[in-house]
């Protein structure tokens, strides 16, 4: 049986083929406007831009093109999601605007690159700010932000604090122990037993020996008084005879003014002989540290003859610096090492700090009186010196931690949530990396030690954006 079909009768067919064909095309089209088809919503997420590259195996090298590291390391792309507008949420965190982390009063309203150090922007999100807003000055900082400054933390604590002043001290003689010897009357040197600086006298060892004019007189008339007074002094007339030992007791007083000693007087009144030369002894015992007697010279009362320095004792002149000053007491225990006698200390007492600073070392003298048997300390010699101060119990800090601005100091305290508020402290002294505080935390309070400079940036900024806000 054959089928003839014409020309005719195929076209209908055609004609329902195609419109069966336009009928689903336009059924896809309404499912994709009706229900985002996943192609849909890839567009509409935010896309990815390249910040800038970087060195992988030194990440702090950027650059603003790929290529290779200095070392051979292929660049790596940084990349940032950019969105159509700084408001727009991503992951649900809403972006005020974008700052450098190294310089913070920089801001932009899109992401980039800082013009200062190369740095990539960093978002300031609106939840920080929120969060922060809960103490003035307080601020909110993410954990990589803390990372990439190096933030570190540590609690605060109380223990019991001591420390050892070490400085240097200079043995000089005990001021109260230093004879000058002068003469009462004018005159000349004759003779002089003790002749250099540095020997050792004993108390009553002649010096030299003084011829005065003036001393010779008043012998002379004390002789004559004697005389008289032995002639006179049974005179039926009392007026005579008291006038003979008034004038002989006038010239025995002054030969006594004169520091002639009963011992020569006595020999006076034995010999009867005028004594041309008067000798002049040794007041204390010790050794000389200064002379001016020569033979032939004339001297006078205003002339300081010898200075002779008893050493049997000591004084240690210890330099205080002017911040230690505070911490030492009279009373304080001082140790001291000689250069001489590496081995071997000694101790003492201030006994006197002295009220001016030396213009020249900026330090004030405290001063120790040490015995000195056999004469081992000599004078002038320099000494390591040693102070321990006791400070007691005291609440610290490292010393990193505190933010100095001259007439206040602070510190950032860590509270939950990752914020950082700003506390202000009063300080009491410094020991070495660590400073007591006496005023503005307690113990058992996180405060930041490393990093703190930015957190403080951050903080102003906020502040100061704040107002222009």
């Amino acid at each position: 049986m054959r089928l003839n079909i014409s020309m005719k009768d195929s076209i209908p067919g055609k004609r329902t083929i195609a419109l069966v064909l336009l009928v689903i095309a336009l059924v896809i089209v309404g499912v994709l406007a009706t229900h985002r088809w996943p192609f849909t919503r890839h567009a509409a997420l935010p896309q990815s831009s390249v910040l800038y590259y970087y060195d992988a195996m030194n990440p702090q090298n950027h650059y603003d093109k790929p290529g290779k590291a200095p070392d051979g390391m292929d660049l790596v792309a940084k990349y940032a999601v950019t969105s159509s507008s700084n408001s727009t949420a991503i992951g649900q965190r809403r972006i005020l605007y974008w700052y450098d982390p190294m310089h913070p009063a920089y801001t932009s309203d899109k992401p980039g690159i800082a013009p200062d150090c190369g740095m990539a922007l960093v978002p300031k999100y609106a939840e920080e700010q929120g969060a922060a807003a809960q103490a003035q000055g307080s601020v909110v900082v993410s954990d990589d932000k803390q990372a990439l400054a190096g933030v570190r933390t540590s609690v605060v604590e109380r223990k019991a604090l001591s420390r050892t002043i070490t400085t240097t001290a200079q043995i000089v003689a005990d001021e109260t122990r230093i004879a000058h010897v002068h003469v009462r009357v004018p005159g000349f040197i004759d003779h002089v037993y003790v002749d250099y600086v540095g020997q050792q006298v004993r108390k009553g060892e002649p010096l030299f020996t003084l011829y005065s004019p003036d001393l010779v007189s008043t012998e002379e008339e004390y002789l004559i008084a004697k005389r008289g007074k032995a002639a006179l002094g049974n005179a039926p007339f009392q007026e005579i005879a008291q006038g003979s030992q008034s004038l002989l007791d006038s010239a025995r007083q002054r030969l006594k003014q004169w520091e002639i000693s009963e011992e020569q007087i006595r020999q006076l009144d034995q010999s009867g002989k005028i004594t041309n030369n008067m000798t002049i002894y040794s007041p204390v015992t010790g050794f000389v540290t200064d002379r001016k007697a020569f033979p032939q010279t004339s001297v006078t009362p205003d002339t300081e003859i010898y200075t002779i320095s008893d050493i049997s004792s000591v004084w240690a002149l210890v330099d205080i610096f002017e911040s230690e000053v505070p911490f030492v007491r009279l009373g304080q225990r001082v140790t001291f090492t000689l250069p001489s006698n590496p081995g071997k200390t000694i101790a003492g007492n201030i006994s006197f700090i002295y009220p001016n600073v030396d213009p020249q070392t900026r330090t004030v003298k405290a001063r120790v009186q040490l015995a000195n048997p056999g004469y081992g300390l000599k004078l002038q010699m320099f000494a390591d010196a040693q102070i321990n101060v006791n400070y007691g119990t005291q609440v610290i800090v490292p010393r990193e931690a505190v933010l100095d601005a001259g007439n206040e100091q602070q510190v950032y305290v860590v509270q939950d949530g990752g914020v950082f508020a700003p506390r202000k402290v009063t300080l009491g002294p410094t020991l070495d990396d660590q400073v007591v505080i006496l005023s503005g935390l307690k113990p058992g309070e996180t405060i930041v030690t490393s990093g703190n400079f930015l957190i403080d940036s951050e903080s102003r900024l906020k502040g100061a954006q704040s107002i222009q806000h």
